[in-house]
Protein backbone atom coordinates (compact mmCIF):
# COMPACT_ATOMS: atom_id res chain seq x y z
CA UNK A 1 0.00 0.00 0.00
CA UNK A 2 1.41 3.38 -1.04
CA UNK A 3 1.53 6.07 1.62
CA UNK A 4 -0.78 9.01 0.80
CA UNK A 5 1.24 12.19 0.37
CA UNK A 6 0.30 15.88 0.49
CA UNK A 7 -0.48 17.54 -2.85
CA UNK A 8 2.64 18.40 -4.79
CA UNK A 9 4.85 15.83 -3.03
CA UNK A 10 6.08 12.88 -5.06
CA UNK A 11 8.26 9.84 -4.40
CA UNK A 12 10.93 8.04 -6.38
CA UNK A 13 13.95 5.77 -6.01
CA UNK A 14 17.46 7.09 -6.60
CA UNK A 15 19.94 4.32 -7.57
CA UNK A 16 23.58 3.98 -6.60
CA UNK A 17 23.79 6.39 -3.67
CA UNK A 18 26.88 5.26 -1.74
CA UNK A 19 25.77 1.66 -2.32
CA UNK A 20 22.09 2.34 -1.59
CA UNK A 21 18.89 2.43 -3.59
CA UNK A 22 17.48 5.48 -1.84
CA UNK A 23 13.80 6.28 -1.53
CA UNK A 24 13.02 10.00 -1.47
CA UNK A 25 10.06 12.32 -1.13
CA UNK A 26 10.39 15.39 -3.31
CA UNK A 27 8.77 18.66 -4.32
CA UNK A 28 9.77 21.77 -6.22
CA UNK A 29 11.75 22.60 -9.33
CA UNK A 30 15.08 20.69 -9.59
CA UNK A 31 16.59 23.91 -10.88
CA UNK A 32 15.89 25.66 -7.58
CA UNK A 33 18.30 25.62 -4.61
CA UNK A 34 18.29 22.24 -2.89
CA UNK A 35 17.12 21.78 0.69
CA UNK A 36 17.79 18.34 2.17
CA UNK A 37 15.67 17.07 5.09
CA UNK A 38 17.17 14.24 7.22
CA UNK A 39 14.92 12.36 9.65
CA UNK A 40 15.80 10.71 12.95
CA UNK A 41 14.77 7.61 14.93
CA UNK A 42 12.26 6.02 14.67
CA UNK A 43 11.08 8.10 11.76
CA UNK A 44 11.03 8.31 7.98
CA UNK A 45 11.14 10.81 5.15
CA UNK A 46 7.39 11.00 5.82
CA UNK A 47 8.15 12.85 9.07
CA UNK A 48 8.73 15.97 6.90
CA UNK A 49 5.34 15.69 5.17
CA UNK A 50 4.18 19.06 6.53
CA UNK A 51 7.26 21.02 5.45
CA UNK A 52 8.08 19.71 1.97
CA UNK A 53 5.38 21.39 -0.14
CA UNK A 54 5.35 24.81 1.62
CA UNK A 55 9.15 25.12 1.38
CA UNK A 56 9.05 24.09 -2.28
CA UNK A 57 6.40 26.74 -2.93
CA UNK A 58 8.87 29.31 -1.58
CA UNK A 59 11.32 28.50 -4.36
CA UNK A 60 13.36 25.54 -3.19
CA UNK A 61 13.88 21.97 -4.39
CA UNK A 62 12.93 19.86 -1.37
CA UNK A 63 14.21 16.31 -0.92
CA UNK A 64 13.65 14.07 2.10
CA UNK A 65 15.22 10.58 1.95
CA UNK A 66 14.55 7.46 3.93
CA UNK A 67 18.04 7.21 5.40
CA UNK A 68 20.26 4.12 5.56
CA UNK A 69 18.43 1.25 7.25
CA UNK A 70 15.00 2.90 7.08
CA UNK A 71 11.80 2.72 5.10
CA UNK A 72 12.01 1.87 1.42
CA UNK A 73 15.72 2.59 1.07
CA UNK A 74 17.64 -0.64 0.50
CA UNK A 75 21.18 -1.85 -0.07
CA UNK A 76 22.76 -1.55 3.38
CA UNK A 77 24.78 -4.46 4.78
CA UNK A 78 23.75 -4.80 8.42
CA UNK A 79 26.71 -7.05 9.13
CA UNK A 80 29.09 -4.13 8.47
CA UNK A 81 28.83 -1.68 11.35
CA UNK A 82 31.16 0.78 9.63
CA UNK A 83 28.41 1.52 7.12
CA UNK A 84 26.38 3.09 9.95
CA UNK A 85 29.03 5.42 11.38
CA UNK A 86 28.14 9.10 11.19
CA UNK A 87 30.65 10.12 8.54
CA UNK A 88 29.38 7.39 6.22
CA UNK A 89 25.82 8.62 6.80
CA UNK A 90 27.08 12.07 5.80
CA UNK A 91 28.55 10.41 2.68
CA UNK A 92 25.05 9.08 1.94
CA UNK A 93 23.78 12.66 1.97
CA UNK A 94 26.64 13.82 -0.27
CA UNK A 95 26.04 10.94 -2.67
CA UNK A 96 22.36 11.83 -2.88
CA UNK A 97 23.19 15.44 -3.74
CA UNK A 98 25.42 14.24 -6.59
CA UNK A 99 22.85 11.74 -7.84
CA UNK A 100 20.22 14.48 -7.94
CA UNK A 101 22.44 16.57 -10.22
CA UNK A 102 23.07 19.34 -7.71
CA UNK A 103 26.53 20.69 -6.95
CA UNK A 104 25.60 22.04 -3.53
CA UNK A 105 22.88 22.16 -0.88
CA UNK A 106 21.45 25.52 0.12
CA UNK A 107 20.59 24.03 3.51
CA UNK A 108 20.67 20.61 5.15
CA UNK A 109 18.14 20.14 7.95
CA UNK A 110 18.49 17.29 10.43
CA UNK A 111 16.14 16.19 13.19
CA UNK A 112 17.01 13.86 16.10
CA UNK A 113 19.75 11.48 14.86
CA UNK A 114 19.58 13.33 11.55
CA UNK A 115 20.93 16.38 13.41
CA UNK A 116 24.51 15.11 13.91
CA UNK A 117 24.51 13.78 10.35
CA UNK A 118 23.56 17.23 9.06
CA UNK A 119 26.07 18.91 11.38
CA UNK A 120 29.00 16.71 10.35
CA UNK A 121 28.08 17.02 6.66
CA UNK A 122 28.12 20.82 6.97
CA UNK A 123 31.32 20.82 9.02
CA UNK A 124 33.21 18.38 6.78
CA UNK A 125 32.08 19.76 3.39
CA UNK A 126 31.07 23.41 3.70
CA UNK A 127 31.54 23.76 -0.07
CA UNK A 128 28.61 21.38 -0.60
CA UNK A 129 26.43 21.86 2.50
CA UNK A 130 26.25 25.65 2.62
CA UNK A 131 24.03 26.02 5.70
CA UNK A 132 22.35 23.77 8.24
CA UNK A 133 19.43 23.68 10.64
CA UNK A 134 19.75 21.26 13.54
CA UNK A 135 16.65 20.11 15.36
CA UNK A 136 16.01 18.44 18.74
CA UNK A 137 19.53 17.00 19.17
CA UNK A 138 22.20 19.61 20.02
CA UNK A 139 25.58 19.31 18.31
CA UNK A 140 28.40 20.16 20.74
CA UNK A 141 30.98 20.56 17.98
CA UNK A 142 34.15 18.86 16.82
CA UNK A 143 36.89 17.80 19.25
CA UNK A 144 39.04 20.59 20.60
CA UNK A 145 42.46 21.38 19.15
CA UNK A 146 45.14 20.58 20.18
CA UNK A 147 44.03 17.02 20.77
CA UNK A 148 44.20 15.78 24.33
CA UNK A 149 43.72 12.30 25.80
CA UNK A 150 40.14 11.64 26.82
CA UNK A 151 39.69 12.06 30.58
CA UNK A 152 38.99 9.00 32.67
CA UNK A 153 35.25 8.49 33.05
CA UNK A 154 33.71 6.76 36.08
CA UNK A 155 31.70 3.63 35.39
CA UNK A 156 28.43 5.52 35.18
CA UNK A 157 26.62 2.54 33.61
CA UNK A 158 27.33 0.40 36.68
CA UNK A 159 26.24 3.29 38.87
CA UNK A 160 23.01 3.60 36.86
CA UNK A 161 22.41 -0.13 37.26
CA UNK A 162 22.71 0.25 41.03
CA UNK A 163 19.90 2.81 40.74
CA UNK A 164 17.82 0.30 38.77
CA UNK A 165 18.23 2.14 35.43
CA UNK A 166 20.03 1.82 32.08
CA UNK A 167 20.70 4.26 29.24
CA UNK A 168 18.55 3.78 26.16
CA UNK A 169 21.40 4.26 23.65
CA UNK A 170 23.40 1.44 25.18
CA UNK A 171 20.26 -0.69 25.37
CA UNK A 172 19.60 0.07 21.68
CA UNK A 173 23.10 -1.26 20.98
CA UNK A 174 22.38 -4.70 22.44
CA UNK A 175 21.19 -7.78 20.59
CA UNK A 176 17.99 -7.70 22.67
CA UNK A 177 16.71 -4.37 21.40
CA UNK A 178 15.59 -5.24 17.87
CA UNK A 179 13.59 -8.37 18.81
CA UNK A 180 11.94 -6.44 21.65
CA UNK A 181 10.87 -3.58 19.40
CA UNK A 182 10.19 -5.57 16.23
CA UNK A 183 7.57 -7.72 17.98
CA UNK A 184 6.24 -5.69 20.93
CA UNK A 185 3.69 -7.48 23.10
CA UNK A 186 1.21 -4.61 22.69
CA UNK A 187 1.54 -4.63 18.90
CA UNK A 188 3.52 -2.31 16.65
CA UNK A 189 0.86 0.35 16.39
CA UNK A 190 0.30 0.63 20.14
CA UNK A 191 4.04 0.58 20.81
CA UNK A 192 4.73 3.46 18.41
CA UNK A 193 1.77 5.48 19.68
CA UNK A 194 3.13 5.24 23.23
CA UNK A 195 6.70 6.00 22.09
CA UNK A 196 5.69 9.07 20.10
CA UNK A 197 3.21 10.28 22.71
CA UNK A 198 5.61 9.94 25.63
CA UNK A 199 8.27 12.10 23.99
CA UNK A 200 5.81 14.73 22.76
CA UNK A 201 4.69 17.96 24.33
CA UNK A 202 1.33 16.32 25.05
CA UNK A 203 2.74 14.14 27.83
CA UNK A 204 2.15 16.07 31.03
CA UNK A 205 5.30 14.74 32.69
CA UNK A 206 7.64 16.38 30.18
CA UNK A 207 8.95 19.39 32.11
CA UNK A 208 12.64 19.30 31.10
CA UNK A 209 15.53 21.07 32.77
CA UNK A 210 19.30 21.12 32.33
CA UNK A 211 21.30 18.33 33.97
CA UNK A 212 24.42 19.22 35.92
CA UNK A 213 26.69 16.63 34.33
CA UNK A 214 27.16 13.13 32.93
CA UNK A 215 26.73 11.21 36.18
CA UNK A 216 24.37 8.39 37.08
CA UNK A 217 22.55 10.56 39.60
CA UNK A 218 21.90 13.28 37.04
CA UNK A 219 21.07 10.92 34.15
CA UNK A 220 18.55 9.14 36.37
CA UNK A 221 16.48 12.34 36.32
CA UNK A 222 15.66 11.68 32.65
CA UNK A 223 12.32 9.98 31.86
CA UNK A 224 12.11 6.21 31.44
CA UNK A 225 12.15 6.48 27.66
CA UNK A 226 15.72 7.85 27.89
CA UNK A 227 17.07 6.20 31.02
CA UNK A 228 15.07 3.00 31.19
CA UNK A 229 14.14 0.67 34.04
CA UNK A 230 16.94 -1.87 34.29
CA UNK A 231 14.64 -4.87 33.95
CA UNK A 232 12.59 -3.66 30.96
CA UNK A 233 12.93 -3.40 27.22
CA UNK A 234 11.73 -0.30 25.40
CA UNK A 235 8.37 -1.80 24.43
CA UNK A 236 7.54 -2.34 28.10
CA UNK A 237 9.19 0.89 29.28
CA UNK A 238 6.82 3.05 27.19
CA UNK A 239 3.60 1.34 28.32
CA UNK A 240 2.82 4.14 30.84
CA UNK A 241 2.82 6.64 27.96
CA UNK A 242 0.08 4.82 26.04
CA UNK A 243 -2.69 6.75 27.79
CA UNK A 244 -3.84 9.97 26.17
CA UNK A 245 -3.89 11.31 22.65
CA UNK A 246 -1.35 13.00 20.40
CA UNK A 247 -3.58 15.29 18.29
CA UNK A 248 -0.72 16.06 15.89
CA UNK A 249 -0.55 12.40 14.76
CA UNK A 250 -3.69 11.00 13.19
CA UNK A 251 -4.51 7.31 13.10
CA UNK A 252 -3.77 7.24 9.37
CA UNK A 253 -0.38 8.88 9.89
CA UNK A 254 0.47 6.51 12.73
CA UNK A 255 -0.40 3.63 10.43
CA UNK A 256 2.30 4.79 7.99
CA UNK A 257 4.97 4.31 10.66
CA UNK A 258 3.49 1.09 12.00
CA UNK A 259 3.25 -0.40 8.53
CA UNK A 260 6.82 0.57 7.59
CA UNK A 261 8.50 -0.57 10.80
CA UNK A 262 6.30 -3.67 10.86
CA UNK A 263 7.81 -4.53 7.47
CA UNK A 264 11.46 -3.55 8.01
CA UNK A 265 11.91 -3.75 11.78
CA UNK A 266 14.11 -1.32 13.69
CA UNK A 267 17.44 -3.09 13.19
CA UNK A 268 18.83 -0.70 10.60
CA UNK A 269 18.18 2.39 12.70
CA UNK A 270 19.47 0.72 15.85
CA UNK A 271 22.83 0.14 14.17
CA UNK A 272 23.34 3.91 14.15
CA UNK A 273 23.36 3.73 17.96
CA UNK A 274 25.65 0.71 18.04
CA UNK A 275 28.17 2.51 15.83
CA UNK A 276 28.21 5.44 18.27
CA UNK A 277 28.32 3.52 21.54
CA UNK A 278 30.94 1.04 20.30
CA UNK A 279 33.53 3.81 20.30
CA UNK A 280 35.12 2.24 17.21
CA UNK A 281 34.68 5.30 15.03
CA UNK A 282 35.34 8.19 17.41
CA UNK A 283 38.75 8.77 15.82
CA UNK A 284 36.94 9.77 12.60
CA UNK A 285 36.10 13.09 14.22
CA UNK A 286 39.67 13.94 15.24
CA UNK A 287 40.46 14.90 11.65
CA UNK A 288 38.20 17.92 12.16
CA UNK A 289 39.52 18.93 15.57
CA UNK A 290 39.18 22.66 16.14
CA UNK A 291 36.92 23.12 13.10
CA UNK A 292 33.48 24.70 13.20
CA UNK A 293 30.49 24.71 10.88
CA UNK A 294 31.42 27.57 8.57
CA UNK A 295 28.06 28.37 7.01
CA UNK A 296 24.97 29.82 8.68
CA UNK A 297 23.51 27.44 11.26
CA UNK A 298 20.74 27.44 13.85
CA UNK A 299 18.89 25.10 16.22
CA UNK A 300 15.17 24.45 16.62
CA UNK A 301 13.53 22.25 19.27
CA UNK A 302 10.48 22.01 21.48
CA UNK A 303 10.59 23.60 24.91
CA UNK A 304 9.05 20.38 26.34
CA UNK A 305 11.72 18.14 24.82
CA UNK A 306 14.03 16.30 27.22
CA UNK A 307 16.21 15.49 24.21
CA UNK A 308 17.87 18.91 24.31
CA UNK A 309 19.24 18.10 27.79
CA UNK A 310 20.06 14.38 27.48
CA UNK A 311 23.71 15.20 26.67
CA UNK A 312 24.53 17.60 29.53
CA UNK A 313 26.27 20.75 28.33
CA UNK A 314 25.75 20.09 24.60
CA UNK A 315 23.06 22.76 24.18
CA UNK A 316 25.33 25.44 25.63
CA UNK A 317 28.43 24.22 23.76
CA UNK A 318 26.58 24.29 20.45
CA UNK A 319 25.83 27.98 20.65
CA UNK A 320 29.32 28.83 21.89
CA UNK A 321 31.63 26.86 19.61
CA UNK A 322 29.87 24.63 17.07
CA UNK A 323 29.24 27.25 14.39
CA UNK A 324 31.18 30.21 13.01
CA UNK A 325 27.94 31.88 11.85
CA UNK A 326 25.49 30.88 14.56
CA UNK A 327 21.98 32.26 13.92
CA UNK A 328 20.50 31.27 17.27
CA UNK A 329 18.45 28.69 19.17
CA UNK A 330 14.65 28.66 19.12
CA UNK A 331 12.57 26.56 21.52
CA UNK A 332 9.02 26.21 20.23
CA UNK A 333 6.46 26.58 23.04
CA UNK A 334 4.41 23.49 23.80
CA UNK A 335 6.34 21.17 21.47
CA UNK A 336 8.15 18.03 22.53
CA UNK A 337 10.68 15.94 20.64
CA UNK A 338 8.80 15.62 17.33
CA UNK A 339 8.79 19.37 16.84
CA UNK A 340 8.29 19.49 13.05
CA UNK A 341 5.27 17.19 13.36
CA UNK A 342 3.81 18.63 16.56
CA UNK A 343 4.07 22.27 15.50
CA UNK A 344 4.34 22.06 11.70
CA UNK A 345 3.28 25.59 10.83
CA UNK A 346 5.65 27.17 13.35
CA UNK A 347 8.60 25.03 12.23
CA UNK A 348 7.87 25.76 8.57
CA UNK A 349 7.83 29.49 9.35
CA UNK A 350 11.14 29.25 11.23
CA UNK A 351 12.73 27.32 8.36
CA UNK A 352 11.47 29.84 5.81
CA UNK A 353 12.81 32.74 7.87
CA UNK A 354 16.21 31.04 8.03
CA UNK A 355 16.26 30.13 4.33
CA UNK A 356 15.28 33.64 3.25
CA UNK A 357 18.21 34.99 5.22
CA UNK A 358 20.75 32.90 3.27
CA UNK A 359 22.78 34.18 0.31
CA UNK A 360 21.05 33.20 -2.94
Amino acid sequence: MQTPLPPGVTRRMIPDVNGLQMHILEAGDPGDPLVLLLHGFPELAYSWRNQIAPLAAAGFHLVAPDQRGYGRTTGEDRSRLEQFRILNLARDAMGLVSALGHSEVACVVGHDFGSPVAAWAALARPDIFRACVLMSAPFPGAPAWPLRPAPAVPDWQAALARLGRKHYQWYYSTDAAAPDMDAPAQGMRAFLRAYYHGKSGDWAGNEPFALKGWTAEELAKLPDYYVMPLDKGMAEAVLPYAAGEAPWLTDAQLDVYARNFGRTGFGGGLLWYRAITSGRFQADFELFAGRRIEGPACFIAGDRDWGIHQNPGALEAMGQRAGADWRGTTLVPGAGHWVQQEKPDEVTRLLLDFLRGLPR
